[in-house]
């Protein structure tokens, strides 16, 4: 393990700007639950335990149509969850790093809960979108708006949200947040397009990168595959995952630990 890590902060040192790929993973330390599989999702959410609903059911939009105290249940204790949450220090650790760098940092995620942003990160691309923008659930306009001011009583024993429910201020309909979620094809894109976009020019004017990957497991493989074309010329990965950390690059670094640990390691070195 000293070696891989020894391997890592030689990568970091040497390169002209950061990438950091997160997954859910990411917010683990921070005390935020992990969702991997039914039991997990359960052991985070009783109720929903109680009533055999996996997490892959829930969090499909048909429920903000059949039954929207259900789905805002869900989502409106998720918002009050994240804007409760205090960032650990490995992303302020993550943001020291790129301070260093000439090229700087960016950030691709596929978690919805704002804690890079929490944390002090500028320029973050969220590929699934967050949970902290709304956007219409009958598609009156395409506008995203912030949820900055909406706040949604639940009922923890019964996680179902109390109305009135978050509404659009375009047609007073129902609002939903602007989360890609399973089967959705309602989702408004245009917020974390123009994340991408922004990333992607970053990108070519930073070939000596180093993609550095965090809790990002194979199940919902977004972060993975973007970690490996973004680090896919220079094989500069380096993979922080206590379960999946296999690299295929030939330069990519493995690193079987959480990433609060990893990160605290690297630093040290980097020191």
């Amino acid at each position: 393990m000293s070696s891989e890590l020894d391997r890592a902060a030689k990568l970091i040192s040497a390169a002209g700007a950061l990438l950091v790929c997160a997954g859910a993973g990411m917010g683990v330390d921070s005390g935020l639950p992990d969702f991997r599989g039914d039991e997990g999702f359960w052991q985070a959410y009783p109720p929903y335990a109680r009533l055999g609903i996996p997490f892959v059911e829930l969090a499909d939009p048909r429920h903000f149509a059949e039954d929207p105290e259900l789905a805002w249940g869900f989502y409106g204790h998720r918002l009050a969850l994240y804007r409760q949450t205090v960032p650990h220090e490995g992303f302020h650790l993550l943001r020291k790093w790129g301070a260093r760098l000439p090229g700087g940092t960016r950030v691709f995620t596929s978690n919805v809960d704002g804690q890079f942003q929490r944390a002090g990160f500028e320029h973050v691309a969220e590929a699934h979108g967050s949970i902290h923008h709304l956007q219409c659930f009958a598609g009156c306009t395409p506008a995203i708006w912030p949820a900055d001011d909406v706040e949604v009583p639940v009922d923890e024993e019964t996680m179902r949200a109390a109305p009135p429910l978050p509404s659009c201020p375009h047609c007073g309909g129902l609002a939903r947040p602007n989360i890609l979620m399973f089967g959705d094809y309602d989702w408004v894109p245009s917020r974390s397009q123009a994340q991408l976009d922004e990333l992607t020019a970053w990108r070519r004017t930073n070939r000596d990168l180093v993609v550095v990957e965090l809790g990002a497991g194979q199940a919902v493989p977004t972060v993975r595959r973007q970690a490996e074309l973004a680090s896919a010329a220079t094989g500069a990965l380096i993979r922080v995952n206590p379960r999946e950390p296999g690299v295929r690059h030939g330069r990519g670094v493995s690193v079987p630990l959480t990433a609060l640990t990893a990160i605290t390691a690297l630093d040290h070195l980097l020191n």
